[in-house]
């Protein structure tokens, strides 16, 4: 199970040599976990409800930043607009939902590992100041919801797991 970590991880290394290593971090995680969460759930066999639910979660992301482009809310503090909510916390926290409560359900520092690069994750996109507080949370929930979600396709039934069994 670390190996997926490991291998999300790795993702970090082909990204461009940027000013800010903890932005560099937070784009890679972006891609990394739910990267890592798709190698999980290609070898458990359950790639397709993986996939609807990455769609699916993308698709709200996309969907609330074009609503809600030109609000308040979605002004990000640059004064850009679309920033609402954080695509990349969407992203990193759907990755670690799922590979927490899928893949690694009894490995509580692994699920800790996930959970806390998609943390990291959120933190940068505020500390580069591309976001909000309120809109990396508002990413990170869709995301986490959309993760630790199943929805059913191919296997006995829908469910909702966080991992982290103590």
């Amino acid at each position: 199970m670390r190996a997926i970590i490991l291998a999300g991880l790795c993702g970090m290394t082909s990204l461009p040599v940027a000013a800010d290593p903890f932005e560099d971090f937070g784009t890679a995680m972006k891609y990394g976990l739910p990267a890592a969460a798709a190698i999980c759930a290609a070898r458990d066999d359950r790639l397709e409800d993986f996939a609807v639910r990455g769609i699916l979660q993308a698709a709200v992301v996309l969907a609330l930043k074009s609503w809600t482009d030109g609000t308040p809310m979605a002004r990000r503090p640059s004064g850009e607009g679309k920033g609402f909510p954080s695509g990349h916390s969407a992203a990193a926290a759907f990755g670690a939902a799922d590979l927490a409560g899928k893949c690694f359900r009894d490995d509580r520092f692994a699920g800790a590992a996930a959970y806390g690069a998609a943390g990291l994750t959120a933190a940068s996109r505020v500390h580069a100041g591309e976001h909000t507080v309120e809109q990396v949370m508002t990413g990170a929930l869709i995301g986490f919801s959309f993760g630790a979600a199943s929805f059913g396709i191919g296997s006995e039934g829908a469910a909702f797991s966080i991992g982290m069994k103590f």
